[in-house]
C-alpha cells in the first residue's frame, strides 16, 4: 500500500515576466474534494508561471485556478481566497470539502481558488514513499534512499516550490483576473502563506483570517510531538472530568501508556478491510501506527469524541477499530498531500534553521510520538535541496490590515499561544479561541457567519456577535460504538 508523508512526519506566454500579460481566460467547470465527492460549479483556467522567477529562460509551470462566482450578480471587487494547509494541500479541494463554511462570504464575493505551485493540479510535486519507511520502523539509510528516489522522480526543480516563490503566483493571478485587494483565509500552513503574501503585497490585501495559526517565528517540526502530547493529555483530562466518560473509561491515560508500552515490546498483527476496496488485509500495528492514528484523530472535535473509546478498546485487546482508523487516515493523507511540495517547504523554511541546542529531546522522547519524527525530517532534509526564502520570512507580520485569528483550545499542532505570538505586530487583530475544539475552526458553530461579518466589514467583531461561540456544539464522548450517551 502506498504511504504518504503522514507516515514519515507523524511524526502555493509566461505571466509575470512582463507587466502587460494578458488576462486569464476561465471556462465553465466543476470542482470537488475528490472522485467520491459532489461537484461544485466554477470557472476554471490555467496560468503559466516561470519555474524559477529569477530566470526568464526557466521552464514554465502550470498554476491551476478556479473561481466560484458570488451569489450576488454584482459582486464586490475583492474576492475571498482560501489557502490550504499541509504543506502540500490543494486549495481547490480544501474549499470543495468545506464550501458550506464560506457561503456567508460568497453572498457578495467571488471565491478565488489557486492551487499553490506543486499541489493539486498546479504542476503537482508528488512521489511515493516506501511502505517500510514509517515512524519507528526505519533506518537513516532507508530515509536517505527513498528521499533520493523521490527527488529523481519529480517533474520540476524542487528548489522553486517554497512559500517565497509561490506568493507571487497568487499576485499574478489577481492581476490577470483584474481583481482588487484580496480577502485571505489561511488554515494551518495556509496561515503562513497568507501572512507572507501580506508582507510582500500589502496593497493587494484587504483582510486576513488566520485559522490554526502558524506564526512566522515558529519552525515546523521540533514542537510537533510535544504539542501533540499536550493535546492528548488535555483530552484524557477532559474525559476524566466528565462523569460519564470518566466512569466508563477510568484511568484512560494510564491505559494509553500501557498500550503504547506493549506495542513497543511487540507490534500486533491486525486483519481489517481495506477502506477503499473492502478486501481484508493484514497490517502490522505498532507504536508508529498508534501515534499516527491518535494524532490525526485529535485534530477534530468530532473524532476526539471517539478517541477514549478507541484507546480503551485497543488497551483491552481489540485493536481493529483503531487500526482501521490508522489505515483510513494514511490513505486519505496519501491522496491529499503532495509530498514533494511538502518536503520543499520543510527543507527550505524549517529544518535548516533548527537549533539543536534548544530542542528538548527528553520531552520529545517522553511524548507518544517520540523523537523519531524529528530525526526523519532531519535525515530527509540533509539531501533535499533548499530553495529561496525571503530575508524577512521569519519576521512576524507587521501591518494595520485587519486580521481575525482563530484557535482551538485542544489543537494538537497550532495551539492558541501560536496565534498570540503572531499578533505581536498586528495593529488591528482579534483572537477567538474555541473551547474543546481541535485544528481548524471555519466550520464550527456560528464561525461561518462571523467570518462573513468580518470580511464584509473588516475590523473587530462586536462582543454580542462573538458570544454565539459560547453556544457552539461539542460532540460528547462516545461511551460505546453506538454513539454518545443520550
Amino acid at each position: 500500500m502506498r504511504k504518504s508523508s503522514s507516515a514519515l512526519l507523524c511524526a502555493l506566454s509566461v505571466l509575470g515576466l512582463a507587466s502587460g500579460a494578458s488576462a486569464l481566460e476561465l471556462e465553465d467547470c466543476r470542482i470537488s474534494a475528490g472522485p467520491a465527492f459532489p461537484g461544485i460549479k466554477a470557472r476554471c483556467g490555467t496560468i503559466l508561471r516561470p519555474e524559477n522567477p529569477a530566470d526568464p529562460d526557466s521552464p514554465a509551470i502550470e498554476i491551476s485556478v478556479a473561481v466560484v462566482p458570488a451569489l450576488d450578480l454584482k459582486p464586490e471587487p475583492d474576492p475571498f481566497v482560501p489557502l490550504a494547509g499541509g504543506p502540500g494541500g490543494s486549495a481547490i479541494e480544501f474549499y470543495s470539502a468545506y464550501s458550506g463554511a464560506f457561503e456567508p462570504v460568497r453572498r457578495h464575493r467571488d471565491i478565488l481558488l489557486v492551487d499553490q505551485r506543486g499541489t493539486g493540479s498546479s504542476s503537482r510535486m508528488d512521489c511515493d514513499v516506501d511502505e517500510d519507511i514509517i515512524e519507528g520502523r526505519y533506518s537513516e539509510e532507508q530515509v536517505l534512499r527513498v528521499t533520493r528516489d523521490c527527488l529523481a522522480t519529480l517533474p520540476h526543480d524542487p528548489r522553486f516550490f517554497t512559500t517565497s516563490v509561490a506568493v507571487p503566483d497568487l499576485e499574478a493571478v489577481r492581476e490577470a483576473l483584474g481583481y482588487g485587494a484580496l480577502n485571505l483565509y489561511g488554515v494551518s500552513y495556509g496561515s503562513r502563506v497568507a501572512q507572507h503574501f501580506a508582507k510582500r503585497y500589502p496593497g493587494s490585501t484587504r483582510s486576513i483570517v488566520l485559522d490554526g495559526v502558524v506564526p512566522p517565528q515558529v519552525l515546523l517540526g521540533p514542537e510537533i510531538a510535544t504539542e501533540a502530547q499536550r493535546a492528548l493529555d488535555e483530552i484524557f483530562a477532559r474525559c476524566a472530568g466528565d462523569d460519564a466518560c470518566g466512569k466508563r473509561f477510568p484511568d484512560i491515560a494510564q491505559a494509553f501508556r500501557r498500550l503504547r508500552a506493549d506495542l513497543e515490546i511487540q507490534s500486533a498483527t491486525v486483519e481489517i478491510p481495506d477502506p477503499v476496496t473492502g478486501q481484508l488485509e493484514t497490517l502490522d500495528f505498532g507504536p508508529s501506527e498508534l501515534a499516527g492514528a491518535v494524532r490525526m484523530l485529535a485534530y477534530n472535535a468530532n473524532s476526539i469524541s471517539i478517541l477514549p473509546l478507541l484507546v480503551h478498546a485497543a488497551a483491552s485487546g481489540n485493536l481493529e477499530p483503531l487500526a482501521a482508523q490508522a489505515n483510513m487516515i494514511a490513505a486519505q493523507m496519501s491522496d491529499a498531500l503532495a509530498l514533494g511540495m511538502h518536503n520543499a517547504v520543510m527543507c527550505s523554511e524549517d529544518a535548516p534553521f533548527y537549533d539543536r541546542e534548544t530542542i528538548d529531546r527528553d520531552a520529545l522522547e517522553a511524548s507518544y510520538i517520540g523523537i523519531v519524527q524529528l530525526d526523519a525530517i532531519e535525515a530527509m532534509c540533509s539531501v533535499w535541496p533548499a530553495g529561496p526564502v525571503d530575508d524577512d520570512f521569519r519576521a512576524p507580520l507587521a501591518t494595520d490590515i485587519p486580521v481575525l485569528l482563530l484557535s482551538g483550545e485542544a489543537d494538537p499542532i497550532t495551539p492558541p499561544e501560536y496565534a498570540e505570538r503572531a499578533m505581536v505586530d498586528l495593529a488591528q487583530a482579534q483572537h477567538l479561541t474555541m473551547k474543546y475544539q481541535g485544528h481548524g475552526q471555519a466550520a464550527v458553530g456560528c464561525m461561518p457567519r462571523l467570518i462573513g461579518l468580518f470580511v464584509e466589514a473588516p475590523g473587530r467583531l462586536p462582543d454580542d456577535e462573538v458570544s454565539c461561540l459560547e453556544r457552539s456544539f461539542v460532540m460528547p464522548f462516545f461511551l460505546d460504538f453506538t454513539g454518545p450517551a443520550p
